[in-house]
């Protein structure tokens, strides 16, 4: 399975002669289990003027300045004065905060595409991309967790998407990918409904153990985004009224019933759950 052994994983190691001593190995998925690797458009030197200032390196900066200081005392001042700016250099490349955020989290979620594990076709199937990019996700979680709550929050270019999720280049490429394996439109999203809960509801706990908060601040409904081209998204266009069904209701039943059906059947093989079997 793509994200290496299981971070629970256990190795005996000996010491002095000894009895040997349980130690667990780094979650391979976290920037210690990656050898430190994080953001992969770092911000660079504070500059000392306008020249050198473009919208990459703002955006590199913004995602530091969370990283470390967290959502909600992002500011555009503060993210001049992180840059070494006035705020209204950065209005040139990026019109407002709302455009940052959007801008912060496609930075973050195109680690994906840099990553080598990630598929962005299903060449073995759809499962092995679904895999595949589960733990590309989580890797992103736990490389900027403070960044992470963002990415699980209405895109404002279409507030219809249920669940949301900020990265309309994200579900545009699920969707392809669920079409393309033979999932009629309405499977495909209620595949996009069924892996984006259990994904994003996974993930956003992991990240509150923590101590991050998971409820920032969002546009309001119906506030026009000016900055995104739907066009480059058709699949999201034409299946916005899938999208925007609420069907909370039957897939909380769904996903309870599986739940059951799973612990039952460890119950029956008198095993812990996540154990994996030899």
């Amino acid at each position: 399975m793509p994200g290496g052994t299981r971070a629970t994983r256990r190795r005996e190691v000996r010491v002095d002669g000894e009895d040997t001593i349980p130690m667990r190995r780094p979650d391979p998925d976290s920037p210690e289990g990656r050898g430190g690797a994080g953001i992969v458009v770092p911000a660079g030197p504070p500059s000392t003027g306008r020249a050198g200032l473009d919208r990459r390196r703002i955006l590199g900066a913004a995602i530091e300045y969370i990283d470390r200081h967290g959502l909600a005392a992002l500011t555009m001042r503060r993210l001049g004065a992180h840059l070494g700016v006035e705020a209204m250099a950065l209005y040139r490349y990026v019109p407002g905060r709302e455009q940052l955020l959007d801008g912060v989290v496609e930075t973050v979620v195109d680690e994906l595409y840099g990553d080598p594990e990630v598929h962005l076709r299903a060449a073995h199937g759809w499962q092995d991309y679904a895999q595949r990019l589960a733990h590309g996700v989580r890797r992103i979680a736990l490389a900027h967790p403070e960044v992470f709550p963002l990415v699980a929050t209405r895109p404002p270019a279409a507030p219809w998407v249920r669940p949301p999720l900020r990265s309309l280049r994200w579900i545009e490429s699920f969707l392809t990918v669920m079409t393309d394996s033979g999932f009629s439109p309405e499977a495909a999203v209620a595949a996009y409904r069924a892996y984006s809960s259990f994904l994003l509801g996974h993930l956003l706990l992991e990240v509150s153990q923590k101590g991050v908060q998971i409820t920032p601040e969002d546009a309001p409904e119906g506030v026009p985004d000016t900055g995104t081209d739907l066009g480059q998204y058709p699949l999201v266009v034409e299946l916005e009224e899938l999208l925007s069904r609420d069907e909370s209701a039957a897939e909380f039943e769904e996903a309870l019933e599986n739940l059951l059906d799973r612990l039952e059947s460890v119950r029956a093989e008198g095993r812990v759950p996540g154990e994996r079997s030899e």
